[in-house]
């Protein structure tokens, strides 16, 4: 495998900080691999082994609840750490994670994690930034699902995967990796069925265009308004 380039780490924020020989360090370390869509990195309650950095593609972070239902608590873009159970005390994955797209990421032994929080600066810094972002994401989340109707909570769920990696096209704006009504139902604690019908009735509605695993918002802002997000 060739040698992976520096320039892949060096204006990533964990490793802005450092030098490239620094980087060369940590990369010489890495393993990468490439995962195909739907392909599980780690699941939870598996031994934490690696910690990894997601260079390209998206993933779903599957919690399981008390009862057994699957729930996607968030997403993960490209240059963000995760598996970072060290991070939290654990020796296993709080979470699985799931390639939404085919991805591509980097991986160190969690040996080594000790070694990176110490000797590189804004290492350590920006993990736990990124640890008390995730928390607070799943936190809005889980709140969302016990406290507001099925319509707002789908409406939120749309908008975090639009504001994550929406991009322009001609009918509106794409969420850039596959999604299904299913995954969406998973994201919102509501029942298949109930995702179909709200996103039907969107569309007929102008404000989605919904085919299979791929999502355009044609109408944002009356999207914004269907959340409650608006100021």
């Amino acid at each position: 495998m060739p040698k992976l380039d520096e320039s892949l780490l060096s204006d990533l924020p964990p490793f802005s900080l450092l030098e490239r020989s620094q980087i060369r360090e940590i990369l010489d370390h890495a393993v990468s691999r490439r995962y195909e869509e739907g392909t599980a990195i780690f699941r939870e309650g598996h031994d934490a082994d690696r910690f990894y950095l997601l260079l390209d593609g998206y993933l779903r972070v599957v919690r399981t609840t008390p009862g057994g239902d699957q729930i996607i608590v968030l997403h993960i873009s490209p240059g963000q750490l995760f598996g970072i159970a060290p991070a939290l005390q654990r020796d296993t994955y709080p979470a699985t994670s799931i390639a939404a797209a085919e991805s591509i990421a980097l991986s160190w032994p969690v040996s080594l994690w000790s070694d990176f929080t110490a000797n590189y600066p804004g290492f350590a810094t920006e993990s736990y930034k990124t640890l008390g972002q995730r928390l607070g994401q799943i936190q809005e989340t889980l709140t969302e699902m016990a406290t507001q109707a099925v319509e707002k909570r789908v409406a939120c769920a749309l908008l975090r995967m639009v504001n994550q990696s929406g991009r322009k096209t001609t009918e509106g704006i794409e969420i850039a990796f596959p999604v299904t009504r299913q995954n969406i139902s998973e994201m919102t604690g509501t029942t298949l069925h109930t995702v179909s019908r709200l996103l039907s009735a969107w569309q007929k509605d102008g404000i989605v265009k919904s085919t299979r695993k791929h999502i355009v918002v044609t109408d944002p802002h009356q999207l914004v308004i269907l959340s409650g997000m608006q100021g």
